[in-house]
């Protein structure tokens, strides 16, 4: 191994020890990493995201005419409202969106204990629907969705109040760590009674304790929780949560809750109640503009500036950048906590990637465009209509009556001198042309997302006189796009969020955990779990597709049985548990998460052979199973080959008479044509 110069024995010395890096220039590098991703998240992605918005809710453009059609088209919405369903089935109507794998066949319970207990977490002890829908919503609209995952640990307080305890009880409860005496009375119920004569205590004294306590627990717990995008920040040119140098998350919380957290007190009420750059923040009060801030009453619910960074920084002074996690408070960014951390807790989705880049592009975005057009050519047709309506007219000077003419009422009477005084002025009509448009901007949405009418089942003249393969075809490739965007979801942010919340756990939780699953109350220790299982992606995609798997089981299903039925149940093809895991299969494509309400989890295969009082099957049974079943598929195979060989032989046979047929009639037809040629033989000179 080549070393450098100064490691080298030739050339050893002393070297310098690495000096830490002070919170002086910690806090430096911090605020321009900060300041540079926030130039990138702020600026450019906040400004599309608020224009995004404002599309989204239908807000109008600021090029509308007074007296003149102001209609605004709501193509982004419509476009994210249908695909979000779309969505939200293939994700949250099974547990199966994302398992974890094993690696060897050691880790096959586990995995699967692992994949179970995930899915419990976020579906159980967080609000896992809502969740998934505003990630995926945030994604859809402003380009990135984020979630946020961490261990939570909270105190729990109550306070208890005890009666009557006698003082064996009291003492049993005062000494619990956990309990903090408020307040205690002590009550003499019977006097101690002592012998005058001998001074010994006949009955002792019997004393009740009345006491109020406070007990704290502790507990804890893997949160999960969606961040706006304008708390989310990281450097402008990250590929990935996983290489990027700097990531942030600033929110504004209580001094109540940082106090209650372990922070330092004065440090926190010294920046409580500042104005921070989140108060100004565009996006954050469009969200809030129909609600107006008041400050609290309680100084404890004053809000504190905190930014989470989480930065590769060289603090040690050894030239290598390690990931540390640094909490920041107030907009000056000074360090209240610093410490080593491993890894980023947050998972970032973007519906369609852009290569090299951490942020993708939104749907809205291929939409927007269309809405603007489609809104001008709305407002024209209508403007039309009115004018058709409420046509201009024009008047000869002098010869007609204008107040009779401006009072416009059913039946009235306008006054002229002469016949022809009074002529409407006519308006072009532009309906024909504007609906063509509007077809148009139709065909084009359709391409750019892959939704149309026929997708959604609403167009029946296209559907009918239409064969279901074209049908379905047609279905399909609408799809496309739809099961596109799952996919991207599942393989960055799903697969992101299912590693962090198994680390999570393996990493935090202290005890075996019982939970239940299917009706059943299961016990798990993520302890004894690893944290390399590979990530299986198992999206469920559209209908079309979900039938055909349906299908393709069905057929399995029946070769399975086939095969059961003709070798038994002891065979080396297909055990019964593999029969079953069909049938399980089957049931959670059709919409029912929990198949053990149809079918027990697994077979024991030696209870039901000692029930059935037969012995296991041994190697050698095993075997010879084995080769009977080989010489029965050979036997088949040379049954079918026999069949195929004797059906070419017919065949060929058939063709043959049909050849010999043919020319028997060719030789008819010409001895027909020239009856002379029968008689052309040769007569002696």
């Amino acid at each position: 191994m080549n070393l450098p110069p100064e490691y080298s024995e030739a050339g050893a010395g002393e070297t310098a020890a690495p000096e830490l890096m002070d919170d002086g220039e910690l806090q430096s590098v911090l605020r321009a990493e900060f300041d540079d991703a926030r130039d990138y998240h702020t600026n450019q992605l906040g400004n599309e995201r608020q224009k995004a918005g404002d599309y989204y809710l239908g807000a109008k453009f600021g090029n509308e005419q007074e007296g003149r059609s102001s209609v605004v088209s709501t193509e982004v919405a419509d476009t994210i409202e249908y695909v979000m369903p779309s969505l939200m089935r293939i994700f949250a109507s099974t547990d199966e969106a994302v398992r974890f794998m094993p690696r060897g066949p050691e880790d096959v319970e586990a995995a699967e204990q692992a994949s179970e207990y995930v899915n419990w977490v976020l579906n159980n002890e967080n609000a896992g629907f809502t969740i998934l829908h505003n990630w995926f919503k945030d994604a859809l609209l402003n380009k990135m969705g984020v979630v946020k995952f961490w261990w939570d640990e909270k105190v729990e307080t109550s306070t208890e109040e005890y009666e009557g305890l006698s003082d064996p009880e009291f003492a049993l409860l005062v000494s619990d760590q956990a309990v903090e005496v408020v307040e205690h009375e002590q009550k003499v119920l019977q006097a101690a009674v002592i012998d005058p004569m001998s001074g010994v205590m006949v009955s002792p004294q019997i004393v009740s304790h009345e006491v109020t306590v406070r007990r704290r627990r502790k507990y804890g717990c893997i949160k999960v929780d969606n961040v706006p995008p304008e708390e989310f920040f990281a450097n402008k040119r990250a590929r990935s949560l996983d290489d990027a140098r700097f990531v942030a998350h600033r929110v504004e919380m209580t001094a109540s809750d940082l106090i209650a957290m372990g922070y330092d007190r004065d440090l926190v009420e010294s920046k409580a109640g500042a104005t921070s750059d989140l108060e100004t923040d565009a996006e954050r009060n469009r969200r809030f503009a129909d609600l107006a801030k008041n400050d609290p009453a309680d100084d404890s619910q004053r809000t504190v500036l905190v930014t989470e960074c989480y930065a590769r920084v060289d603090y040690d002074g050894d030239g290598i950048a390690e990931l540390r996690r640094i909490v920041c408070f107030g907009e000056d960014m000074e360090v209240a906590a610093n410490d080593p951390f491993d890894h980023i807790p947050f998972a970032v989705v973007s519906p369609i990637l852009m290569p090299h880049k951490l942020v993708g592009r939104s749907l809205a975005e291929l939409v927007m465009d269309l809405q603007l057009i489609k809104s001008t050519v709305l407002r024209q047709l209508l403007d039309n209509l009115y004018l058709s309506n409420n046509s201009r007219v024009v008047v000869v000077d002098g010869q007609v009556n204008l107040d009779d003419l401006l009072t416009n009422r059913p039946g009235g009477i306008v006054r002229s001198a002469a016949p022809g005084m009074v002529s409407p002025l006519s308006v072009p009509q532009i309906g024909q042309q504007a609906f063509g448009m509007l077809d148009y901007l139709d065909a084009v949405r359709e391409q750019r997302t892959g939704i149309n009418r026929a997708s959604m089942g609403l167009d029946a003249d296209k559907l009918q006189s239409t064969t279901a393969i074209a049908v379905q075809a047609q279905m399909s490739a609408s799809q496309g796009k739809i099961e596109m965007i799952a996919r991207v979801f599942a393989e960055t942010g799903m697969r992101a969020l299912f590693k962090g919340l198994l680390h999570l756990a393996t990493k935090y939780e202290n005890r075996p955990k019982i939970i239940r699953l299917r009706g059943k109350f299961v016990p798990m220790d993520p302890r004894n779990w690893k944290t390399e299982y590979d990530v299986s992606v198992n999206v469920g995609l559209g209908t079309g597709q979900v039938q055909e798997r349906m299908q393709a089981l069905m057929m399995v299903l029946g070769k399975q049985e086939q095969l059961l039925q003709q070798l038994g149940l002891q065979n080396p093809v297909v055990s019964p548990n593999q029969y079953l895991n069909t049938l399980k299969q089957l049931v959670q494509l059709a919409g029912f998460k929990d198949s053990g309400q149809f079918f027990a989890p697994q077979i024991d295969m030696q209870a039901m052979a000692q029930q059935q009082g037969e012995k296991p099957p041994s190697p050698a049974d095993l075997e010879m199973a084995k080769v009977q079943a080989k010489v029965q598929a050979d036997q088949a195979k040379a049954a079918n080959d026999i069949k195929m060989a004797q059906a070419k032989l017919a065949a060929e046979i058939k063709l043959r008479e049909a050849e010999l047929a043919a020319e028997m009639a060719l030789k008819e037809r010409e001895l027909y044509m020239n009856p002379r040629a029968s008689t052309n033989i040769a007569r002696p000179s």
